[in-house]
């Protein structure tokens, strides 16, 4: 098994309930795949670099997680059918990757910005 990181992005235009909704829904078609789901992060809404499909803000959403190489195409797959995806982007994680988040699930970079602050 490899590790992966996909990063989504949904319209803005769905409310709270929605947005968890289809969170769920895209990380049970990862665990019924049979990946196992290493972190989860909600970046919440931000401001896109450059408007899509008219929008100027979106949801994002990131999982890491371990599998087996044809879970990317279903996982990918139910990307393309949901129309509240605006874009996505998934990525294999290098040994280095891996580590360095890791290290910033645990804090490590932030814990030297603030001693140098002091």
């Amino acid at each position: 098994m490899k590790n992966y990181e996909t990063v989504f992005i949904l319209t803005p235009v769905l409310s709270e309930a929605q947005m968890k909704d289809a969170v769920e829904k895209f990380k049970g078609v990862l665990v019924d795949a049979g990946a196992k789901l290493v972190n989860e992060e909600n970046w919440g809404l931000k401001k896109l670099a450059y408007p899509i499909q008219s929008k100027s803000t979106g949801f994002y959403q990131l999982f890491e997680f371990e599998a087996e190489a044809p879970v990317i195409n279903k996982l990918e797959t139910e990307y393309r059918r949901d129309e509240k995806v605006m874009r996505f982007l998934t990525t294999a994680l290098s040994k280095h990757a891996i580590v360095y988040n890791e290290r910033r699930r645990k804090g490590e970079f932030n814990k030297k910005k603030e001693e140098v602050a002091s």
